[in-house]
């Protein structure tokens, strides 16, 4: 119901006199409705909302995450935000924050992570079996005489992250590998060594390499 002390315009006028003949035409809020224009009958209004024509309500929206969504990525509810008479209801959003794995970094689509070798298998070659963020059991092998040097990587396509809205297409898995040293060597262990790889006579050996001996 239209206020009628301000005609509905949710403002009120009133006249102040600083002198004789001088008037101030001063405009504020309409004390009767406060503002708002309309006039409440309180004896026979809403009993849920009390006047205000807003009610607090609960209400549950699941969120769907889809196979590779990123960290930052939104998810948007349409026209979900709290409403108010006479203004446009705003939206929801879902701001997704990923979790940290312990051993498996993710960089985009694909997918990083470290393993450490023993000597003997980053120089002879190596089989794991590495246990994958989806349960599965992933065998690893290098190639017979492939020598996998500290730092170095070995990229398996179709390893990484599912890639978002496609739904048959992954990313990659780096995998870094370490090299773990033996503390020491055996005198039988030094020789086997030298007969593997054999040093060079001093006569091919540079400046650097010999002030390395």
């Amino acid at each position: 119901m239209e206020c009628s002390s301000c005609e509905g315009s949710g403002v009120g006028h009133s006249i102040k006199e600083h002198a004789p003949g001088v008037f101030q035409r001063m405009q504020s809020s309409c004390r009767e409705c406060g503002g708002t224009g309309k006039f409440i009958n309180y004896k026979n209004c809403c009993p849920q909302c009390k006047g205000d024509a807003v009610v607090q309500e609960r209400k549950v929206l699941e969120v769907h995450i889809e196979k590779g969504m990123q960290n930052g990525q939104k998810v948007t509810f349409p026209g979900e935000a709290d409403e108010a008479p006479d203004l446009v209801t705003g939206d929801i959003v879902i701001v997704l924050e990923q979790e940290e794995h312990p051993k498996f970094k993710r960089k985009g689509d694909d997918l990083f992570v470290e393993h450490t070798l023993s000597l003997p298998d980053a120089l002879c070659g190596c089989q794991f079996v590495l246990n994958h963020l989806d349960g599965r059991q992933l065998p690893v092998e290098s190639q017979p005489g492939e020598i996998m040097r500290p730092g170095s990587c070995k990229a398996i396509n179709d390893e990484g992250m599912p890639i978002y809205q496609r739904p048959f297409a992954k990313g990659k898995l780096y995998i870094h590998f370490n090299e773990e040293f033996p503390d020491s060597l055996s005198p039988d262990q030094v020789q086997a060594s030298w007969n593997i790889c054999p040093p060079k006579p001093l006569s091919e050996l540079t400046d650097m390499e010999i002030n390395a001996r």
